[in-house]
């Protein structure tokens, strides 16, 4: 079986991809990103495995819900937003591995039967894969938001890609939102935010030694606008976990966006 990528991928701001915006293009790099996705793998992954922003557990934590629902976890959007449907099945195969593979690096790990799919799976995939016909599975973040450790749980769940499993990192590489608001609510800006952090981030991810990448990742809240970018991290944390899994492979950036007021990028390894 062809090894998967694994990749960070920004899942935009609700249900973005969905409603009308002002101006109308706003989202249209993201979604033709997400759209072409698919095409740039080496084959139909056997399932994917997300690990979304939008889900903290005191334990590394896996979904075994075997149809899980859609969580509408945002507000103030459009109604029709909230009727969106994206019926991807679980794998509890899948999620007994992933739970397997936590332990043994000696996490801590559980699993959670109920758990539905959050906005950070479901919005970025039903762009990507419409048809919802591969089996996903969902996993937490550590609430510590340890970058370290979450690394490596990425090492941990590195088998994976040679399994047929695509790992997907959901979140943003800027994720301040009291100023993507002000954008939002039509703040005048005369510059696009986050560039500092982005240029950080893009260097530190593309090192072409994945030890000293891995070194520089663990300390990324001392970068330049680090904590400008991320007042909490659990946005950027997912990335983490997509270079841990990574290992040898090098990175490369395959999106970058100026939306809302601010750069938002994509990365992927392998």
């Amino acid at each position: 079986m062809t090894r998967m990528p694994t990749m960070f991928i920004p899942h935009g701001g609700g249900p973005c991809f969905f409603m009308d915006w002002n101006p109308p293009d706003e989202w249209d790099r993201h979604r033709k990103f997400l759209e072409d996705l698919p095409a740039t793998l080496p084959e139909r992954p056997r399932a994917l495995l997300v690990i979304s922003g939008h889900w903290e557990e005191p334990a590394f934590t896996v979904q075994t819900n075997p149809a899980p629902p859609l969580l509408f976890d945002y507000r103030g959007f459009p109604p029709h937003t909230y009727e969106l449907t994206w019926p991807a099945p679980g794998d509890l195969a899948l999620a007994d591995r992933v739970h397997e593979l936590t332990r043994a690096a000696g996490f801590a790990a559980a699993k959670d039967a109920t758990r539905g799919f959050d906005h950070g799976v479901f919005v970025p995939l039903k762009v990507a894969f419409p048809d919802a016909d591969i089996p996903c599975v969902q996993l937490s973040v550590a609430s510590d938001l340890d970058p370290a450790r979450h690394i490596a749980l990425g090492r941990a769940l590195a088998p994976l890609r040679d399994e047929g499993v695509l790992i997907l990192g959901s979140g943003n590489t800027y994720h301040n939102m009291s100023v993507l608001m002000q954008s939002l609510r039509g703040g005048a800006r005369d510059d696009i935010v986050g560039g500092a952090f982005d240029a950080w981030l893009t260097e530190a991810v593309t090192c072409p030694d994945p030890e000293e990448r891995n070194r520089r990742l663990a300390r990324w809240s001392d970068a330049p606008g680090g904590r400008e970018a991320h007042p909490r991290e659990e946005h950027l944390i997912p990335l983490h976990v997509v270079a841990g899994a990574a290992g040898a492979d090098i990175g490369r950036k395959t999106l970058e966006d100026p939306v809302m007021g601010a750069v938002e990028s994509a990365f992927r390894f392998g």
